[in-house]
């Protein structure tokens, strides 16, 4: 029977911890800090595909993941019991003018044969709906790909799940059989210690949760800001995109603006309280897709990093694509996301 030891208990980590189990692996998961101690704890939770158009690998495995996305949460939470939050209920986006409405028209032509019928891309009217952005031409942007889920609660299923399979989250352990590094941040800072360039680097993204309950609804994007309307009860908007930055888990007036934007841009916001002020700093690669596969020059260990903003709508393809390649060694990787494209 198969051994790996997962190092980083953040969602790569867990979720391709979880996609191991499940082929009948024996598994630990290490990290001294504990379970999504890191970004993964964090509040947001956008699944939302790039637009359908200029496609390429990134596009497609994002697409493939985001469908794949029901499955692999209903499994967990039926092995564990948790929560993760997840919903499929679309977005909505306002259409500033005519030249962004006729944009939005053909990608919803696009989308046709690129979502492959598995998913809507269309322009509607904005109705007298509260919760719905605010839209200079009255017409909206409606997919029906994007997701949304509530990253902290995402990560406590999954470690519910691995515990219902007899696997733990250690603080400390030895390696047995093939290791994975998902170690965010502090990965990529060690890989670019030992290399000639960058190969990636953390990036801060503050974020708030509202007192609004908009549970069941769809996710908004207006004023640049991600509004998400959790089952718990409480609405995430967020975030910024901090590459120089003095605390990684402070925030600050940068937050402020997000929080404005968001009442700016859907105003049944307005007076919603502000419960919790959130900040981490975000795992990048250098070629902004996430990192996987082998790491180069020590065979039997492998690399799944760089999720960035995306990283929780791709676990569940990447959980799969590892899962194959440690266990089975079938290579699925995509060009551009392997771990010598940022080398």
């Amino acid at each position: 029977m198969a051994e790996i030891t997962i190092r980083g208990a953040g969602i790569f980590g867990l979720s391709v911890a979880w996609a191991c189990v499940q082929r009948g692996a024996v598994v630990q998961v290490i990290d001294p800090n504990g379970p999504a101690a890191g970004s993964s704890g964090g509040i947001v939770g956008a699944l939302a595909p790039h637009v359908p158009e200029n496609w390429n690998a990134k596009k497609a495995f994002q697409r493939d993941s985001l469908l794949m996305a029901e499955g692999f949460w209903q499994a967990v939470e039926q092995a564990g019991g948790g929560n993760a939050g997840y919903a499929r209920k679309g977005r909505l986006q306002p259409v500033a003018d005519d030249a962004a409405l006729a944009l939005a028209q053909q990608r919803a032509e696009t989308a046709k044969a690129l979502w492959q019928g598995q998913a809507t891309w269309s322009v509607i009217r904005a109705s007298d709906t509260p919760w719905q952005p605010d839209s200079p031409t009255g017409w909206l942007i409606h997919d029906t790909l994007s997701g949304l889920i509530h990253p902290r609660h995402a990560c406590d299923a999954l470690v519910r799940a691995l515990a219902a399979k007899g696997v733990t989250v250690q603080a400390e352990g030895e390696d047995r059989g093939q290791v994975l590094w998902a170690t965010g941040v502090a990965g990529l800072a060690h890989m670019t210690a030992n290399h000639s360039r960058l190969v990636g680097a953390g990036v801060k993204g503050q974020a708030a949760l509202l007192d609004y309950d908009a549970r069941g609804l769809p996710q908004l994007f207006a004023g640049g800001v991600h509004i998400i309307p959790h089952s718990d009860g409480t609405t995430a908007i967020g975030s910024t995109t901090e590459r120089a930055y003095t605390s990684p888990t402070e925030t600050d007036a940068q937050l402020d603006d997000v929080i404005a934007a968001a009442r700016a841009a859907v105003p049944v916001l307005r007076d919603a309280p502000v419960i919790t002020r959130w900040a981490g700093v975000r795992p990048r690669s250098r070629s902004r897709a996430p990192m996987l596969g082998p790491l180069p020059d020590a065979p039997g260990q492998f690399v799944a990093n760089g999720g960035f903003k995306i990283g929780f709508g791709m676990a569940p393809k990447v959980a799969e694509v590892m899962a194959e390649l440690m266990l089975d060694g079938h290579d699925t990787i995509p060009d551009g996301f392997r771990v010598e494209d940022n080398l």
